[in-house]
């Protein structure tokens, strides 16, 4: 499978299918990788990757930190996830494409938009993350990592991923670099010399920046009430995608275009149909 170095940070991806092109920043939370397009929850039941190649060069990817993409110790902000997606179009010499966002993948989608309006022909955002018990979720979970390594030391959180080997979402004590810990023991090694009281700062940093309020992050509302471009946001509605984080996107972005379905009537025969006219309304400039 192709990689591409971007700022000397090796991003795993797959392109399929053809047309115009739809760069994909997937759901997972902090599992975001290729996979979980086709086999977490909801996705699983609405197969977006079976309909979307049929009708656009599909650019999927794994966030940087997750699944075989790599990553770097540094205070990581959605700004970090957007210069990957604009990295990886500028390495395949894509000057504009449509953006999808799934889950936690919406929140770089619209800071994409908000730093690089003019490469993003439209955008879908499909369950949001956000609400009021997300960000505390979020929360929690970077001050279990905090309170393990403080235990145990970053030598303790290297062995507990080489041990049990599951991500940051699965297992907060392994923190937001475990799956690059699991698999680079180059990373691995060099991540367990650090000093604890720089990286603990690093992390409280982190959190801050990404879960900084109580309804959908990754950008400010007065730059998304600035955008010119065509949004679909479509509700989900539980702990971590709250209904009123995709309210407050169709609120913020003068051209979105709000979906108003039940989770449970969000299916195959429907969801993929929705987003392909939503996108073909677009022309690509």
């Amino acid at each position: 499978m192709p990689f591409a170095t971007i700022d000397g940070i090796a991003t795993r991806y797959e392109v399929l299918g053809a047309g115009p092109p739809l760069l994909m920043y997937a759901p997972g939370g902090f599992n975001a990788v290729v996979e979980t397009w086709s086999t977490q929850s909801v996705y699983a039941r609405i197969k977006l990757l079976d309909h979307l190649p049929r009708h656009f060069t599909c650019i999927a990817f794994d966030r940087r930190e997750c699944g075989q993409s790599g990553g770097r110790v540094e205070r990581v902000t959605w700004a970090h996830y957007v210069a990957q997606g604009k990295g990886l179009l500028d390495h395949l010499g894509i000057a504009r494409a449509n953006l999808i966002g799934g889950c936690m993948g919406c929140a770089p989608v619209a800071a994409f938009a908000v730093a690089h309006p003019e490469m993003v022909a439209a955008m879908v955002l499909y369950w949001p993350v956000g609400g009021a018990k997300y960000r505390v979720a979020s929360h929690a979970r970077f001050a279990e990592h905090l309170g393990f390594v403080q235990r145990h030391g970053l030598d303790g959180v290297v062995a507990l991923v080489a041990k049990d080997g599951k991500p940051f979402g699965a297992d907060p004590r392994g923190g937001p670099w475990a799956a690059v810990i699991k698999r680079d023991a180059a990373f691995a090694a060099a991540y367990a010399q650090q000093n604890v009281e720089q990286y603990k700062l690093i992390c409280a940093g982190m959190v801050r920046a990404l879960f900084d309020r109580d309804t959908a992050p990754g950008a400010e509302p007065e730059d998304l009430m600035r955008l010119d471009i065509p949004a679909l946001v479509v509700p989900g509605r539980d702990a971590a995608h709250a209904t009123s984080a995709a309210r407050y996107l169709e609120e913020c972005l003068p051209r979105a275009e709000y979906w108003d379905i039940a989770v449970a009537q969000q299916t195959e025969d429907n969801v993929p149909k929705q987003a392909i006219e939503f996108l073909q309304k677009t022309p690509m400039r």
